[in-house]
C-alpha cells in the first residue's frame, strides 16, 4: 500500500514539474526594438557588448566588399601595405598548409591526401564578397575547421585583404595595368 501511495505522490509531483516546464517554454518575449517596462531605458533590445564582432546575415550579407555599390563593412579595415603584410603573415601560418602559398588549393596537407579546398582563383570565389571569406575563416566550411578562437577579427580581415591580393595577382584586369606592365604581360 505504501508503494502505491508513494508512486501516486511521485506521479503528482512529476505532473507539476511538467506544467512548470511548459510555463518556461511559454514565457513572454519581445520583438527587437519593441518597448518594455522591464528595463529602465524602455527598450527590449539591449546594447551590444563592447568588442562584439558583427557577422553578416540576411538580405545584405553580400555587401561588405562594396562590389555591388553598397558601402563596405565598418569592421573592415582600410587596405594598406601593413595590412597586406600582416595578412600574408597570418595566411602563411594558418592557410598555406591546405590552400598553398599561391592560393590554388594545392597545399602540403593536400599533397599528403587531405581533401583539396577550392582555388581562390576560380570565378565563384573571385566574385564572392569579402564577408564570405571572413565568415569561412570564422565558422569554417566543409572540412575546414573554424578559426574564430585562433585568429583575431582584425587578422581575419587582413587575411581577406591578402586573399584579394592573391586573386588580383592572377586575374588583374588589363584596364588597371600601366603600359609598361601591359608590355611585360604581352611578351611571348
Amino acid at each position: 500500500m505504501r508503494a502505491i501511495l508513494g508512486a501516486l505522490a511521485l506521479l503528482a509531483f512529476l505532473s507539476g514539474c511538467e506544467r512548470a516546464v511548459h510555463e518556461m517554454y511559454d514565457q513572454p518575449k519581445y520583438k527587437p526594438l519593441a518597448p518594455t517596462v522591464l528595463f529602465r531605458d524602455g527598450n527590449s533590445s539591449r546594447p551590444q557588448v563592447a568588442g562584439t564582432v558583427v557577422h553578416s546575415s540576411g538580405a545584405v550579407a553580400g555587401s561588405s566588399s562594396g562590389r555591388d555599390g553598397a558601402p563596405g563593412s565598418s569592421e573592415e579595415p582600410p587596405v594598406s601595405a601593413e595590412l597586406l603584410r600582416r595578412g600574408r603573415e597570418q595566411f602563411e601560418v594558418f592557410c598555406t598548409p591546405c590552400h598553398s602559398e599561391a592560393g590554388d588549393g594545392d597545399g602540403m596537407v593536400v599533397r599528403r591526401g587531405f581533401p583539396a579546398p577550392p582555388s581562390f582563383h576560380i570565378a565563384r570565389l573571385r566574385d564572392a564578397p569579402d564577408s564570405h571569406f571572413y565568415d569561412v575563416i570564422t565558422n569554417g566550411y566543409g572540412v575546414m575547421y573554424p578559426y574564430a578562437d585562433r585568429i583575431a577579427p582584425q587578422d581575419r580581415w587582413a587575411i581577406v585583404a591578402y586573399i584579394r591580393a592573391l586573386q588580383l595577382s592572377q586575374h588583374a584586369p588589363a584596364a588597371i595595368l600601366s603600359q609598361a606592365d601591359l608590355a611585360k604581360v604581352s611578351r611571348p
